[in-house]
This record gives C-alpha cells, structure tokens and sequence, in this order.
C-alpha cells in the first residue's frame, strides 16, 4: 500500500463498508449478465415488396413463410408453383394462388393446427412476378414488365422505351381477357399525347398485352 495516501484508503474501505461488501466480495463481484431480447426468425427480418391493394398471389411469386413457435416449418424462400401451391415442412402442398397473403396465412395456421397449437404464421411477399403486362410491335424494348404499381398504356409505352420510328401511332391496341373472353381496347398516341381523349389510356391490368403496329 506504499505511496497510497492513508485518507484514501480509509474513503474506499468506508464506501465497501455502506454497501454492505467485504473487499473480498468487491474483487469477486461479477458484472450482471446483458439481457437476452428475443430474436424474430430470419425471414421475418427482412421488408417485404410494395403490393397493390388488389393483389393476390400467383404463379412465379417468391413468399417468405415464418412459423414463430416452430421455425423448421418456416420457409425463408418459396416459390408459388404453376399449378398455384406451395410446399412447407410438415404440411406438404398449400393452395397459395387466388389469395391475398393475409388469406393465405389463415390457410396455413388451419393447416398448422393439426400438428401445434396456437402457432403464429407470417406471410412475407418477397418478389411479385405474376402481375406482368406484355407490349409488342414496333417499340423500342419490346418484352413483359412487372405491374407492382399502377400504370397506364402510356406509361408502358414509355417504361418500354417509346414507338419505334415506323408505329402507326393513332391503332395501338391493348388486349385483355375478361369474364374468360377477349376484348380490346383502342389507344390513339397522337390524340392522347394533345390531351385528347384521354379516357383511353387506361389503367393496365395484369395480362394485358398493348399491340403497337
């Protein structure tokens, strides 16, 4: 205890001594262990893709499914087959196209049931490739593009990187199938492009085709 001032000495000894602790149990004492917090799954970290408010799963969308109570069920990557199902641990084959997720995530907690109790399921849409429009003929980048958002046929026009320089501009025509039968649907560039008629650049649907000749 050489150079250590006496007054010192007598603070410290007189602090341990409030405190309740022999300075035996001061040097033994160990710091209090960092609370554990509870961790979501993976798959439940990570943001989902912006969905229309009309949308509905389909074929080729990419979903994320989280069991929280048992997380071998959960799937961080799934793909919606062509015939519309989905394949998970445990359940097998779960119809997933046609419902919105929150439909599909009721689907799976009935399905579930059979095997755990009170489970909570997640629905995470990570990728949404159903929802395409398809524009061909004479424009610049002709081809499918997704339809997460609304769009217009001059807004597919223009994504599509504009006419080619030979397109009969005033009989572009979108192609819908509706109730099972195709219609169509005129769009005149010129007119629409003067602020004329403009209730012909109608909001695209999914699987609508514009033709530009």
């Amino acid at each position: 205890m050489r150079g250590i001032p006496i007054v010192v000495i007598a603070l410290v000894l007189a602090a341990m001594t409030a405190s309740g602790q022999s300075p035996q149990q001061a040097s033994q004492a160990k710091p209090a262990a960092p609370q554990k917090t509870a961790t979501p799954p993976p798959a439940a970290q990570q943001s989902s893709v912006p969905t229309p408010p009309d949308y509905v799963i389909g074929p080729d969308d990419q979903l994320s499914i989280v069991f929280w109570i048992e997380p071998k069920m959960s799937a961080e990557s799934v793909v919606v087959r062509s015939d519309g199902k989905i394949s998970l641990p445990l359940i097998n084959d779960v119809q997933a196209a046609g419902l919105t997720p929150d439909q599909l995530r009721e689907r799976l907690m009935q399905a579930a049931s059979k095997y755990i109790e009170d489970t909570t399921v997640t629905v995470i849409v990570r990728q949404i490739n159903s929802r395409r429009v398809f524009i061909t003929g004479q424009i610049a980048r002709p081809g499918a593009y997704p339809l997460t958002n609304s769009m217009t046929v001059l807004q597919l026009i223009a994504v599509a990187g504009g006419l080619g320089e030979w397109a009969d501009q005033s009989n572009i025509t979108v192609m819908r199938t509706e109730s099972g039968r195709p219609v169509t649907y005129r769009f005149n560039y010129r007119e629409v492009v003067q602020r004329k008629n403009l209730k012909q650049n109608i909001e695209l649907k999914p699987g609508d085709t514009v033709i530009v000749p």
